[in-house]
């Protein structure tokens, strides 16, 4: 049986960084000890942050990911038989993205799927991905993840004073950017590539951390369009300080597992806010920090800082990153993870680079 393995990634940021000073003009200020957790100093767009108008796509972000990913791999677009994409941003209900995308490749006939997720999107997309090739149903795979979510954030703060500007709306302000990141995946009879794969939301019992309100069909749309805000983001910060930490001890435990390879063997770990103050800090306060944990100190890889939280595009634009920096090398054995707190969702790969 044939394995599935990375051969190329690319990533795409929309426009020039908007460091966290500009947030704080626009929206007001974060408490310093708030500010410190997030880590976040920078982040990107696709709308100008004074005027809100829009400067690109989330379907272009995502094509433009895809053809950097299909360079690097030394694809071309015609020898891609299954697109995946996953987001939660997309331009529009229907068609989906991932068509969006097929039709800017020029390919008139390719397997596509899209998933309607978060951080966990795209991780999940690979695993579907690399069955497909294992069975010998397809050769060459993409697999995108992409999110523009900006455009929700900007009627925040359009034309308000910013000291009105409630602390729990100015959160996602700083937390969130815009990008899209792609991984590309041929089937080959070489052993390696993706060794094993594990999934799982663990939150049906649970409110859910992050809620995107609005145009869709849970109202009738006359009465949706009475609100303040045609489509709100709601982020439990309290709630993911305490869970998430939860769900990042089981989704690494759980792929490690589903792969039989113990934490030592990782040479990286790709995880989002995987080195963030708050999240170190929930981990070491719950007595999560497990023996798992403790063997990847050093390991983990994360561009939150210089990105923001960036949802489905996460994980394959921080790897992206990581292999363009030097930081995730040829011979490499990484561990992919995807979290998300929509429904405390987590998805996790462990593939030979």
């Amino acid at each position: 049986m044939p394995s599935a393995h990375l051969i190329g990634t690319g990533g795409c940021l929309p426009g020039a960084p908007i460091p966290t000073s500009v947030i704080a003009e626009l929206a007001g200020p974060l408490p310093d000890e708030v500010a410190e957790g997030l880590s976040i100093r920078q982040r990107h767009w696709i709308i100008d942050p004074v005027t809100g108008e829009h400067h690109t796509s989330n379907s272009e972000l995502a094509y433009r990911a895809v053809v950097r990913a299909l360079a690097d791999a030394e694809v071309e677009p015609a020898e891609v038989d299954l697109l995946v994409c996953s987001t939660g941003t997309p331009d529009y209900p229907l068609p989906p993205v991932v068509n969006l995308v097929q039709e800017r490749l020029g390919l008139a006939r390719c397997a596509t799927l899209e998933l309607r997720s978060g951080g966990a999107g795209a991780v999940q997309g690979l695993d579907i991905a690399r069955m497909y090739l294992e069975r010998g149903v397809h050769r060459t795979a993409v697999v995108v993840g992409s999110e523009a979510i900006s455009p929700v954030l900007a009627p925040v703060y359009l034309g308000r004073d910013p000291e009105r500007i409630r602390m729990r709306d100015r959160m996602p302000l700083y937390m969130f950017g815009d990008g899209a990141g792609a991984i590309v995946l041929r089937a080959d009879a070489e052993p390696g590539g993706v060794r094993g794969a594990a999934m799982a939301a663990i939150g049906g019992d649970r409110p859910a951390g992050i809620r995107a309100v609005g145009g869709g069909t849970h109202a009738p749309i006359h009465r949706q369009l009475e609100a303040k805000r045609l489509v709100e983001l709601k982020v439990d910060v309290v709630g993911a300080g305490d869970f998430t930490p939860v769900l990042v001890t089981e989704a690494i435990a759980a792929t490690l597992r589903a792969t039989g390879l113990p934490a030592n063997a990782v040479d990286a770990c790709v995880l989002p806010e995987g080195n963030v103050n708050w999240m170190l800090d929930s981990l070491t306060g719950a007595g999560l920090d497990t023996g798992d944990w403790r063997a990847l100190e050093g390991r983990i890889l994360d561009s939150l800082p210089t990105m923001g939280a960036v949802g489905s595009a996460a994980v394959p634009l921080f790897l992206d990153e990581a292999r363009r920096s030097g930081r995730v090398k040829p011979g490499h054995r990484v561990l992919l993870i995807g979290l998300e707190a929509t429904k405390w969702i987590y998805a996790g790969a462990l593939l030979d680079l």
